[in-house]
C-alpha cells in the first residue's frame, strides 16, 4: 500500500465499508469525507488503478453500473495498514 496515494487508500477504505460499493455510492462517500465534489475524471481512473493492482475487483451490476469489491489481497493490505496506524495513534 506504500505506493498508493492517500486518495486511493481512502477509496479502498470506502469500498470495504459499503454494502453495495458502486461508483456513485463511492463517489458520494468520498465527497462527504472530503467536503468537495469528486469528479468522475478523478474517481474512476483511481478505481481502475486499484483494480490493476489487484486490490479491488470490478464487475457489472447492469449496463451502466459497475460494482467494486475488495479482493482478499485488498483486505489483507487494508488490515495491515490499519494495524500499522494503530501503533502510532492512541485511541
Amino acid at each position: 500500500m506504500d505506493d498508493l496515494t492517500g486518495f486511493q487508500r481512502d477509496l479502498l477504505t470506502v469500498t470495504a465499508g459499503l454494502d453495495e460499493p458502486h461508483g456513485l455510492a463511492i463517489k458520494e462517500e468520498m465527497e462527504d469525507y472530503y467536503e468537495i465534489e469528486v469528479h468522475h475524471g478523478r474517481l474512476y481512473p483511481n478505481l481502475d488503478t486499484l483494480v490493476e493492482k489487484g486490490l479491488i475487483e470490478k464487475s457489472k451490476a447492469d449496463r451502466r453500473t459497475n460494482v467494486y469489491t475488495l479482493t482478499k489481497r485488498g483486505s489483507r493490505e487494508l488490515n495491515a495498514r490499519s494495524d500499522w496506524e494503530a501503533q502510532y495513534v492512541e485511541t
